[in-house]
C-alpha cells in the first residue's frame, strides 16, 4: 500500500492490473460466482464513475457494494434511503455555534471515498437530487459555500426495479450520472451451494480486510486516464451513441455524458487487460452496462417486450468497427 501522498501518475499498467486483481479476489471471496459483475464494478471504480446495482431483493446488491468498499482502506459511509431522509442528511448542514457566534458546517454522509446508497429509490426526488452535484462535480454546495469531496469518490447505489409501492423512480438526470448499471442475477447452483458453506458460520464480510488504499486507487485512476484511444476509436464511440439517437427503436438516446463514460470505461477495461491502448472490443465489452440504463425504449419496443440490451446489441452489430490499421 502507498502512503498518504498524492497519486503517483507513473503507476504502471502491471501495478494497475495487480491492484484490480487483489480487489477482485477480495470481493469474490464474499460474492461467489459473480465475476462479471465484480469486474464491471472495478472498471467503474477505476474509470472514476458511479455504479447503480439494480435487481430483485436478496441477490447480494448491497453486499457487493459493501464488499467493494470494505476491500479499500478509505473512508466509507452507508446511506439507507428512506422517505423521510432529508437532503441535508446527505450533503451536510450549517449549524449555529452559540459559543463562537458563527455557523459551522457539519458534513453529511456523502463526505467519504465510497458512499453506499441502499434502496436509493425509496427517498423522495428532492432528496435524490442532493446527489446530483456530488456525482457530477465531486463537490457539495451548502449555503453558498462549496466543499470539495475527497478523491477517489464513488457512489454505489442499489434499487429494486420490481417493487413500486413507496418508491420514487430515479429521474433521467440522476440515472445518467451513473456510469454503469449492473444486475446481479441469481447465482448458479454451485455458487449458491458454496454460499451456504461460506456464509453458514457467519458473514465473510466481517473477516474481509482491505487489500489496497484510497491513495493507490487514486493513482490507478490517474494511470487509467492515460490509456491511449486513437481518433478512429473515439469516432467509434461517437458513432455508437449517435446510433442510439437516430434509431426509431429508442425514444431517448444516449447523452454526451454517456459517450464520455463509455470511453472512460473502455480505457479501464483495457488497463485491466494490461493494454496501453483501447480497442473496439473494450468498447463493446462495456457498452451495455454503460448505455442500457440511459436509453428509453419506444412504445413499439415496449409492446414487443424487447429490452434495452437487445436493442443496443443490434445497434452494436450495425455500427462499423474501425479497421485494425486505424486503431
Amino acid at each position: 500500500m502507498r502512503g498518504e501522498s498524492d497519486p503517483d501518475p507513473q503507476l504502471s499498467l502491471d501495478e494497475v492490473h495487480d491492484l484490480a486483481a487483489r480487489i477482485h479476489e477480495a470481493v469474490s471471496s464474499v460474492i461467489e460466482g459473480k465475476s462479471d459483475a465484480v469486474r464491471t464494478a472495478i472498471i467503474v471504480l477505476l474509470a472514476e464513475g458511479h455504479l447503480l446495482i439494480e435487481d430483485v431483493p436478496g441477490v447480494g446488491k448491497t453486499m457487493l457494494a459493501k464488499t467493494l468498499a470494505r476491500s479499500i482502506d478509505g473512508t466509507m459511509r452507508r446511506i439507507q434511503f428512506t422517505p423521510d431522509l432529508l437532503p441535508s442528511d446527505i450533503t451536510g448542514v450549517s449549524v449555529f455555534n452559540q459559543d463562537a457566534r458563527t455557523f459551522e458546517f457539519r458534513p453529511g454522509a456523502v463526505f467519504a471515498n465510497l458512499v453506499v446508497g441502499d434502496e436509493i429509490n425509496r427517498a423522495s426526488p428532492k432528496t435524490q437530487s442532493a446527489l446530483l452535484e456530488c456525482m457530477e462535480e465531486a463537490q457539495v454546495t451548502v449555503d453558498g459555500t462549496t466543499y470539495e469531496l475527497s478523491r477517489p469518490f464513488m457512489v454505489m447505489a442499489t434499487q429494486n426495479p420490481i417493487e413500486m409501492e413507496g418508491t420514487y423512480p430515479l429521474p433521467e438526470a440522476q440515472r445518467d450520472r451513473f456510469m454503469a448499471r449492473i444486475s446481479m442475477g441469481y447465482p448458479t447452483a454451485a455458487a449458491e451451494l458454496a454460499m451456504l458453506d461460506s456464509h453458514g458460520a457467519g458473514s465473510p464480510l466481517a473477516r474481509l480486510r482491505p487489500v489496497t488504499d484510497a491513495t493507490s486507487v487514486a493513482a490507478a485512476i490517474a494511470r487509467v486516464a492515460q490509456v491511449y484511444a486513437s481518433p478512429a476509436l473515439r469516432q467509434y464511440v461517437v458513432d455508437i451513441v449517435t446510433a442510439t439517437r437516430s434509431t426509431s427503436a429508442l425514444r431517448l438516446g444516449a447523452s454526451p455524458r454517456a459517450a464520455l463514460g463509455l470511453l472512460r470505461a473502455a480505457r479501464a477495461n483495457a488497463a485491466l487487460d494490461r493494454r496501453d491502448h483501447v480497442i473496439p472490443e473494450d468498447v463493446q465489452r462495456v457498452a451495455l452496462p454503460v448505455l442500457a440504463h440511459r436509453v428509453i425504449l419506444s412504445a413499439d419496443q415496449q409492446h414487443l417486450r424487447h429490452g434495452a440490451g437487445e436493442v443496443l446489441e443490434q445497434l452494436l452489430q450495425r455500427v462499423p468497427v474501425p479497421a485494425a490499421s486505424a486503431r
